[in-house]
């Protein structure tokens, strides 16, 4: 007789975790493409300042938080998520900022007190890669809720993405690991990278300038130590994981560099720099990863089909038009390349939807 397995728990209960993060992904959209002018309806005109928290921990926060608190499986990780996303409804109800910057930095120090706890289990440079990571966010959002302005604190919020991509991929990477020169590399690049986040707090200018050329080193590490660069000549999701990997490091570098000053200055370099790593390097990762975390998180299937690299062709076309009008100050061009981004996030969102559906016509 076959053993019957044990029935699967329900996690339902972390679909409205999802849902809260993706409402802050499609309103902090929403007010950036209202700031390059397009006229996107908004539930309030104070929105329009919001687009960076919401975007960075109202989304982010919500899925980076739920997606450790998984990996944890314990209920008291799950405050984090569930933190995040409701400071990004708050900012969208119109409440006040105070509450949003309390419960951000309240979902910092639960996602901290968590990765603290696995680097204290394991210790590895990829567990402490992902605490400092989690530091760098809470710290972000205690100077955002003590009145910092954006300018000072986007450095640690920058950290936060950064750093928890390059300890996951260290992660993934394992059994592949980086020799002793090049790990103890990464840690002088990680530290670099938290001194300069420091200096640019307080003198942003010269500060992110450090942060940009720092950032360009890590994404050089990275393009040159990934387990992506043999991954690629394989076939399916596999090179489609690193072909987003690699391409999103492209992207890294690229901002670096803008961000560095090493390219002549214009009124929108500073935009041009910001949207190369968080939409070119960040969202490349959540393209390539989505498929192998979301069936983690919400227990569904996500089979890979071919048409996943449109959504990502068009990311990244939209973005080269979007940084090329930001550095040849060309608002028609900006604002079409920020309604293309835009596009390319819904693009994928429907794209992997349609995956989950038939994934479960799949299932037997």
């Amino acid at each position: 007789m076959h053993k019957r397995s044990p029935p699967r728990r329900s996690v339902a209960y972390r679909i409205p975790m999802l849902v809260l993060g993706v409402l802050s992904l499609g309103f902090g959209t929403a007010a950036g493409l209202f700031r390059l002018g397009w006229a996107v309806p908004l539930p309030h005109p104070d929105l329009v300042g919001w687009h960076g928290p919401l975007m960075v921990c109202g989304f982010f926060g919500a899925v980076i938080g739920l997606e450790r608190a998984v990996a944890l499986a314990r209920p008291s990780a799950y405050l984090a998520p569930v933190c995040a996303g409701l400071g990004g409804l708050s900012l969208l109800s119109g409440l006040s900022p105070l509450l949003a910057g309390g419960l951000f930095a309240v979902a910092g120090s639960v996602l901290l007190a968590g990765s603290a706890w696995i680097h204290y289990r394991q210790r590895h440079l990829y567990t402490l890669t992902l605490a400092l990571g989690a530091g760098s966010w809470l710290l972000g959002n205690l100077l955002w809720w003590l009145g910092w302005p954006i300018v000072s604190v986007v450095g640690w919020w920058m950290g936060f993405l950064v750093l928890t991509i390059a300890g996951e991929r260290l992660e993934l990477s394992r059994f592949l690991p980086p020799s002793p020169l090049a790990a103890r590399i990464f840690a002088a690049i990680v530290a670099a990278l938290l001194c300069s986040a420091t200096w640019a707090t307080v003198d942003p200018l010269s500060g992110h300038r450090a942060f940009g050329a720092t950032l360009v080193l890590l994404a050089f590490w990275l393009l040159r130590q990934d387990v992506a660069r043999r991954t690629v000549k394989q076939s399916g999701l596999t090179r489609f994981i690193a072909v987003c990997l690699l391409s999103g490091y492209v992207w890294l570098a690229v901002g670096g560099t803008v961000m560095s000053g090493l390219l002549p200055a214009t009124p929108f370099t500073y935009d041009a720099a910001l949207h190369a790593i968080f939409i070119g390097f960040v969202f490349s990762m959540v393209f390539g990863h989505a498929p192998v975390i979301f069936p983690a998180v919400a227990r569904v299937q996500v089979p890979y089909h071919p048409v996943f690299y449109l959504p990502l062709l068009l990311l990244h076309v939209s973005l080269l038009a979007r940084v090329g009008g930001d550095l040849w100050q060309w608002a028609g061009l900006r604002g079409v390349g920020g309604a293309l981004n835009a596009l390319a996030l819904v693009f994928f969102i429907a794209v992997t939807l349609s995956a989950v559906v038939r994934g479960k016509r799949q299932r037997p």
